[in-house]
């Protein structure tokens, strides 16, 4: 049984004799072949380069043609921000601007970066398509809907429910010409990437996304095709209801207790995967760390239905020997039982890093605890939220991002208390949990820890 028959075989929610894994290289392609995240989102040649020397260095049994959620927002019109080390940010919302569905440009393979997406698969899927599964990333109808609805969303959520559940039902049939491109070309696997669910209510979610996504995935199964779910960020409230979506597969982020998730798998015949920890492990960590890490994940998911996978898309920098480490422990029984024998070590106390004061009169000081606003979406939307309410409440605020892809701010996040990411602290106390209010709900909340 090669990589990809093993995988497919735990997508199927069989026993398989090792650990399926997916490593998620995205940019990180760019960085092992000494490329920008620019350079490398904008050609098939270095995509390709990219994802045979990932084949080359961590042995994976799947591997994603593209990870950039931005690809159908750019050909509907949405201005990208482009940067060295993570995927473009949209900076533009058109339906906000004025536009309706009806101006927005017509979609299809031609158009935008899909042809050098198109161009990349087929040459994967002849170079290394037998013992690799190549996974089709597209990005949700929710996800979508923000991109070109911008943050009101979250307010014509109560407001303009028809004409939000309009939008997001023009992007499912988006997400369902994205998902025919990549089945068309070679796909085996569709991952419906949709971060911003992990932002919104358990009803929200089966009153404006459960509909939406069950249409893709039900026509991604009329294909033949397999379909997965993937969410990164705290998505834990959402969790029975993504698993009762008609969804083959449920993939996570590093936030997420796994052996929950698998009993709620189990319980609705879904594979599942996940959820390595990027940033404190794989990025900062060592290898040690890596092992542990895969070592404990592996024991709380079992072998049945299950894809060891990174929480979310693999930050540029991971250092090679990390992620191998991790390949290591996926490949080799003996090396799996010698990891057990590692030790934690000391936990970093942060005791070098100090809590402003907060409590300076007419003054707020908000402090968002992100991955990365530049590459993680409800990052990028919660730190617009934060700085559009600031700009109309009443007291003087300063905003302070802190980003856990370093080591100060994951001492920031420790200090503060944070558990789920992304979050809102005003004046140090944690408001909104990985959850994106409306600008009236934030402005109040501003206001009311000035005492206005």
């Amino acid at each position: 049984m090669n990589g990809k028959e093993l995988l497919l075989k735990a997508l199927a929610g069989e026993e398989t004799p090792r650990p399926a894994w997916l490593p998620f290289v995205g940019c990180h392609g760019g960085f092992l072949i000494n490329k920008t995240a620019t350079e490398y989102l904008q050609s098939a040649d270095l995509l390709v380069e990219g994802l045979k020397k990932a084949k080359e260095l961590y042995r994976p049994d799947g591997l994603p043609v593209m990870f950039d959620l931005q690809v159908e927002a750019e050909i509907l019109g949405c201005r990208l921000h482009w940067a060295d080390e993570v995927p473009p940010a949209v900076v533009s919302h058109p339906l906000a601007e004025g536009k309706t569905i009806a101006d927005l440009p017509e979609f299809d393979e031609t158009k935008g970066r899909f042809p050098i997406v198109v161009q990349a698969l087929e040459t994967l899927k002849k170079e290394i398509g037998d013992d690799t599964a190549l996974y089709g990333l597209i990005c949700g109808p929710f996800t979508l809907a923000l991109h070109l609805l911008g943050n009101d969303i979250f307010l014509d959520m109560y407001d303009e429910e028809d004409v939000v559940l309009a939008v997001i039902d023009y992007c499912a049939d988006i997400c369902i010409q994205s998902a025919d491109i990549y089945l068309d070309h070679g796909a085996d696997v569709i991952g419906v990437v949709d971060p911003m669910t992990s932002q919104i209510s358990p009803d929200h979610f089966e009153q404006f996304v459960t509909p939406a996504m069950n249409k893709v995935y039900d026509h991604i199964r009329a294909r033949g095709g397999i379909s997965s779910i993937f969410v990164c960020g705290d998505v834990t409230r959402n969790l029975e209801v993504m698993t009762q979506t008609t969804a083959d597969n449920i993939s996570v982020d590093e936030q997420i207790d796994m052996v929950h998730l698998r009993e709620l798998c189990e319980a609705q015949g879904k594979s599942f995967g996940g959820n390595l920890k990027l940033t404190s492990v794989l990025l900062l960590g060592d290898e040690d760390d890596a092992k542990m890490e895969t070592i404990g994940i592996l024991e709380k998911s079992g072998t049945k239905g299950f894809i060891l996978a990174p929480g979310c898309d693999l930050p540029y920098a991971v250092p090679v020997k990390n992620l191998q480490a991790v390949a290591d422990m996926v490949h080799d029984e003996y090396a799996r039982e010698a990891a057990k024998t590692l030790t934690a070590k000391d936990a970093d106390a942060f005791d070098d890093i100090n809590l402003p004061n907060y409590g300076m009169a007419n003054t707020v000081l908000i402090d968002v605890i992100t991955l990365d606003s530049t590459s993680c979406a409800p990052c990028q939307y919660m730190m617009e939220a934060v700085e559009k309410a600031a700009e109309v409440a009443s007291p003087i605020c300063y905003i302070n991002e802190h980003k856990i892809k370093v080591r100060q701010g994951i001492g920031m996040m420790v200090k503060l208390g944070v558990k789920n990411l992304p979050t809102i602290c005003i004046n140090g106390e944690v408001k909104f949990a990985s959850i994106i209010p409306d600008q009236k709900t934030l402005v109040a909340a501003i206001e009311a820890a000035a005492g206005i």
